[in-house]
C-alpha cells in the first residue's frame, strides 16, 4: 500500500511540473506566434492585391453579413491606394480539402479582376494536395474574370477554368470553392455600391 501511495504522489508531482512547464512554455510563446501569424497575414494580403499601400479590415454588420452568406469565408479587408480609396477586396476563405481546413486568401480589383490567390495553412498531403502553396499552382488564378466562378478541369484549362492538381482534385477543387466564395462576396458589395474605409 506505501508503494502505491509512493508511486501516485511522485507521479501526482511530475504531472504538475510538467502542467507548469507547458504552461509556461504556452505564455512565453504566445506572443510570438500571434506576431508571425499577423506578419504571415499581411504578406499573403500584399501578394494578393499588390497595388494595395494599406488594408483595412471590413468589420461589423459588413463582416457579418460576408461571413454568414459566403461561407467558408472568415475574414474580409479594404484595398486601400495610398489616398484611402479602395482599388480591391481581400478574403480569407477556409475550405474544406482533402486533409481539413485549407487557408486560402483570394485578392480582387474593383474592375472585377482576381489579382492574385495565395494558400495558408493546411493540412493537406505532402507532395500532392500540398502542391497548392507552388507558384505553378496558385498562379493560374490571377487574371481570372470575377464575373463568374472559376472552374477546375482535369485537362488543359482556359477561360475561367484553372488546372488541377494531378492527383490532388480535392485540394484543388477545395481551394477554388474559396476563391468562388470570395468572387460570390465581392459581387454581392459591388451589387451593394461597395465599400469605403
Amino acid at each position: 500500500m506505501k508503494d502505491i501511495l509512493k508511486t501516485g504522489i511522485i507521479l501526482f508531482v511530475i504531472c504538475v511540473v510538467a502542467a507548469l512547464g507547458l504552461a509556461f512554455t504556452n505564455e512565453v510563446t504566445k506572443g510570438p506566434i500571434a506576431e508571425q501569424r499577423f506578419l504571415a497575414n499581411e504578406q499573403a494580403k500584399k501578394e494578393v492585391l499588390p497595388d494595395a499601400a494599406s488594408f483595412a479590415d471590413i468589420k461589423d454588420a459588413n463582416l457579418e453579413s460576408i461571413v454568414s452568406q459566403f461561407q467558408p469565408i472568415t475574414e474580409a479587408y479594404l484595398g486601400l491606394d495610398a489616398s484611402g480609396k479602395t482599388i480591391g477586396y481581400v478574403f480569407k476563405s477556409t475550405p474544406s480539402g482533402f486533409g481539413g481546413n485549407v487557408e486560402v486568401v483570394t485578392g480582387i480589383s474593383v474592375e472585377g479582376t482576381v489579382t492574385g490567390l495565395r494558400v495558408g495553412a493546411h493540412n493537406e498531403t505532402p507532395g500532392l494536395g500540398a502542391k497548392a502553396k507552388d507558384a505553378a499552382f496558385y498562379e493560374q488564378y490571377a487574371g481570372k474574370s470575377a464575373s463568374e466562378a472559376i472552374i477546375v478541369s482535369k485537362t488543359d484549362a482556359d477561360g475561367n477554368d484553372i488546372q488541377a492538381i494531378t492527383g490532388a482534385t480535392i485540394s484543388s477543387a477545395a481551394i477554388t470553392s474559396g476563391a468562388n466564395a470570395s468572387i460570390d462576396a465581392f459581387k454581392w458589395i459591388m451589387e451593394n455600391g461597395g465599400l469605403e474605409k
